[in-house]
């Protein structure tokens, strides 16, 4: 849930006058133009004013890859910007944004107290007088403090013990990427014992890997996943570190490459063991702005169709 909060930005670069400057969510306004750059989380829901963004929303709907978003269409706040910068129409004030909405869910779940909690409440202060009660009288039956005292340190953690549980159980599922609303919402998962999920793809494991490998005959698979992991070496991308990953489960070794150049959204080109590889990310066919060859050196390329591989290798959240 701290991640969470932390994503709950408190500025955003603001085109005014020719020029940028930094300003405070509250001060947004439907209609302002923002800079998103690299890195950067949407601050407000909006529309792609210019540029093509490239953007990470596993926080909000669970996919692990990232999705391209062109001129006009919605970006929501929270997703966090992994291409080049792009202006953005603010559509919402912050306060009214798709990630100021979770913000406060997740807020009224750390307030919010389940049922179990409250009868605890009711009866905490009866339990406190007959704990009180009972360490008196073994101080008093004894003449020793010391068993006085374990009465009360057996009799603390029970006081305790129903909110600590659910506050463990909240921050357990959190941390698994599951929002739970609060106390009384984890107090019914107890009593559940089928789940209906509303579409497909709901329950993610936010990372995508490697289940498939469709090599020509050119180049085997177990060369095609080298190459293609050696390359993908220099670059952060889901499916990169996914195919990374794989290899090295598989215990490929791996080479160095050099002259990496990655165009965010579209592909990895770069050097590996002399010759120049892409690892491209596109249609079957690639965009026009892909990487391209140099024709001069042996090559092969692995498309990757958006979200799914198609030829070379195969990818799933």
């Amino acid at each position: 849930m701290t991640a969470l909060l932390a994503r709950a930005l408190q500025s955003a670069l603001r085109h005014r006058n020719g020029g940028l400057e930094q300003v405070a969510l509250d001060v947004i306004l439907p209609g302002d133009l923002l800079m998103i750059r690299r890195g950067d989380v949407a601050p407000v829901d909006g529309v792609v004013a210019s540029g093509v963004a490239l953007l990470d929303q596993s926080t909000l709907t669970g996919e692990p890859l990232p999705v391209k978003r062109g001129v006009g269409t919605t970006v929501l706040s929270g997703s966090v910007n992994v291409g080049d910068a792009f202006d953005l129409t603010a559509e919402r004030r912050a306060v009214d944004s798709a990630l100021a909405a979770i913000v406060r869910m997740v807020e009224g779940a750390r307030r919010a107290r389940a049922p179990m909690a409250r009868l605890a409440d009711r009866f905490a202060l009866l339990f406190l007088g007959v704990t009180v009660a009972l360490a008196s009288a073994t101080w008093v039956l004894t003449s020793d403090p010391t068993r006085a005292v374990a009465v009360l340190a057996v009799a603390t953690p029970l006081i305790l013990a129903v909110p600590v549980a659910l506050v463990a159980g909240m921050s357990r599922a959190a941390g698994r990427g599951i929002l739970v609303k609060g106390g009384k919402a984890l107090e019914t998962l107890a009593r559940i014992r089928v789940l209906v999920l509303d579409k497909t793809g709901t329950l993610t494991s936010g990372r995508a890997r490697l289940v498939e490998i469709r090599a020509t005959s050119a180049v085997s698979a177990s060369e095609l996943l080298r190459l293609a992991a050696s390359l993908d070496q220099a670059s952060k991308h889901v499916v990169a570190e996914a195919l990374v990953a794989a290899a090295e489960a598989r215990g490929v070794r791996l080479s160095i490459p050099s002259a990496v150049v990655e165009t965010p959204g579209e592909g990895v080109e770069g050097i590996v063991d002399g010759d120049v590889w892409s690892s491209a990310v596109g249609r079957s066919s690639a965009p026009a702005s892909a990487p391209r060859l140099a024709p001069r050196s042996r090559a092969s390329q692995a498309r990757w169709p958006w979200p799914w591989p198609s030829t070379g290798s195969r990818s799933a959240s």
